[in-house]
């Protein structure tokens, strides 16, 4: 996907459609290499990729 047309998720957006999932749970999969690929901005606030997002929760349903 062009980087253009895809949109910067905040860490909120991401909590809201996974249905509720827990900031430290989110933060839990990071540590432990299992969260979607995210990075982080100046001001030290983590951004994720829609795209990376989808592509996280597709690997998720296929391992399901």
């Amino acid at each position: 996907m062009d980087r253009r047309s895809d949109e910067l998720m905040t860490v909120p957006q991401i909590l809201a459609e996974l249905g509720g999932v827990s900031r430290r749970t989110f933060y839990r999969w990071r540590e432990l290499g299992q969260g979607p690929a995210a990075f982080k901005l100046p001001n030290g606030e983590l951004r994720v990729w829609r795209s990376d997002f989808t592509t996280w929760l597709r690997q998720l349903e296929a391992a399901a």
